[in-house]
């Protein structure tokens, strides 16, 4: 069997072990956070959030690890512009999403300092390891923040909270099974689809960085697509836009952490001209949507993310491969 055609299987593979494994993770380790005293609100900050992001910090260790560090940066920035314009594009044509404008208080201005932060970093075309780890110092500010946020907002009578999923009933030691598995079988797949994609990359006779930025970052974000779609499509609004903004906030702070903190490494001019510009014009779309829909909010009116807004994030993503290749 040509080695095209095993690495291709093994892709596949890695992306299913990835989604599977991710979720077992995330259940074993949000009932272990109940068993042990946290709030629902802080599972999910925490806990779900980088369980969702698991996949690609998994890929990204591996890549780096394996001296493929542009594959895990390719997966980091691929990953949110898959996010914004795949993910919330379509979720956006399946179901109009209200807009919730408070998101502009915290969660977009991080967002937007963490994109700045990236842009500031490779600017240069290097990512140190300097930069890798005050990217992660970074990550752990970014969260405190938010969880002093979701405090203040539960305790705040005038503010209405955001339905969050409670954690699968599982017993204590039936919970350390589960994320025990979860994070066994998560560093599994994670190697699997390193070595499927630089194999692949490889016999196409492309570079890495594109492997990361196309099909492994696409593959990765499949659990958001997934998550933002049935979230909307049962009205949960909240939970499908603040998915993708938790996502690309801990990809940009902690995913690209991962290579530059492992694995220091040059990057190419195209990397910030193409790549890392796309990546800053779909943040920007967004939050601009947002920001209008706080005008509007403002003037009586009901802010909605249509569908327009949707076609025009699938339309720029498809602009954007039509770029890379």
């Amino acid at each position: 069997m040509p080695i095209s055609v095993i690495a291709i299987i093994t892709l596949i593979i890695g992306f299913i072990g990835l989604v599977w494994s991710a979720n077992i993770f995330v259940n074993g380790s949000a009932s272990l956070a109940k068993h042990l005293g946290m709030t629902p609100v802080l599972i999910g900050l925490t806990v779900v959030a980088f369980g969702t992001s698991a996949p690609e910090m998994f890929v990204s260790a591996g890549a780096a690890l394996e001296g493929v560090p542009n594959l895990a940066i390719g997966n980091a920035i691929g990953s949110n512009i898959a996010n914004i314009g795949l993910v919330l594009g379509i979720t956006a044509l399946i179901a109009a999403i209200p807009v919730n404008t408070r998101l502009m208080r915290i969660e977009i201005p991080l967002l937007l300092l963490a994109s700045f932060l990236a842009v500031f970093f490779l600017w240069d075309l290097y990512l140190s390891a300097l930069e890798g780890f005050s990217l992660l110092a970074a990550a752990l500010f970014a969260t405190l923040i938010l969880i002093w946020d979701a405090r203040r907002a539960k305790s705040d009578p005038t503010v209405s909270s955001t339905e969050v999923t409670e954690p699968p009933p599982l017993k204590r030691l039936q919970a350390i099974v589960y994320l025990t598995i979860g994070l066994i079988t998560l560093l599994v797949f994670a190697d699997l689809l390193v070595w499927s994609a630089t194999s692949l990359a490889e016999h196409l006779g492309v570079s890495p960085m594109i492997i990361g930025l196309t099909v492994v970052a696409v593959g990765t974000s499949l659990p958001e697509l997934a998550a933002s779609v049935a979230s909307a499509l049962k009205g949960h609004h909240d939970i499908a836009i603040g998915n993708i903004i938790g996502s690309n906030l801990l990809n940009i702070l902690a995913v690209m952490a991962i290579p530059g903190i492992f694995s220091p490494s040059e990057l190419t001019p195209t990397t910030v001209n193409r790549d890392l510009f796309m990546m800053v014009l779909l943040t920007l779309m967004l939050v601009a949507v947002i920001a209008f829909g706080a005008i509007q909010q403002k003037t009586g009116k009901a802010p909605f993310m249509g569908r327009p807004f949707g076609l025009l994030l699938l339309l720029t993503y498809v602009l954007y491969y039509m770029m890379i290749f």
